[in-house]
């Protein structure tokens, strides 16, 4: 229909389309404008407190992974590595073990946090054969959300 129109009478149809279009305000600009403002404001606020959950949730896991790591060392080994060895006896031999069959993990940055902090390690743990802790975005005891404690 609208190809018979300009068919028809292309230079009547053509000076309708111009006649019937109108410029956009400066406060419709405005609105628009203020609009997209607060939806990037709302973006950015769930945006941010993902990440938060995302790097809690990341320690969590790497928690998960020394702990497993550990539990190789102590079949080697015969015991968890002491607090003065510290996780990097997950790495490199403590002095004067001859079972030990590591590195149980690949990467050294696997002994810091999201954060980066070293995670705490002590042996034994108060109710624990051992315990792994971050203290979250923080880095003090304590805290809620993104700089909530994190341990095994």
């Amino acid at each position: 229909m609208i190809l018979a129109m300009f068919r028809q009478r292309p230079g009547n149809a053509l000076r309708r389309c111009v006649a019937d279009e109108q410029g956009i305000t400066l406060l419709e600009i405005l609105v628009v404008m203020v609009i997209l403002g607060l939806l990037a404001t709302l973006g950015s606020i769930q945006l941010i407190s993902y990440l938060g959950r995302a790097k809690t949730d990341t320690a969590r896991l790497q928690i998960q992974e020394l702990t497993t790591a550990i539990d190789l060392f102590r079949i080697d080994v015969g015991r968890v590595p002491s607090t003065s060895e510290g996780l990097l006896a997950l790495l490199e031999p403590p002095a004067g073990i001859r079972t030990w069959r590591g590195p149980y993990m690949r990467k050294r940055s696997a002994l810091t946090d999201p954060w980066g902090r070293a995670y705490l390690y002590k042996a034994p743990g108060g109710s624990r054969e051992y315990e792994i802790t971050s203290f979250g975005a923080d880095g003090r005891s304590g805290g809620d959300n993104e700089n909530r404690d994190v341990a095994n």
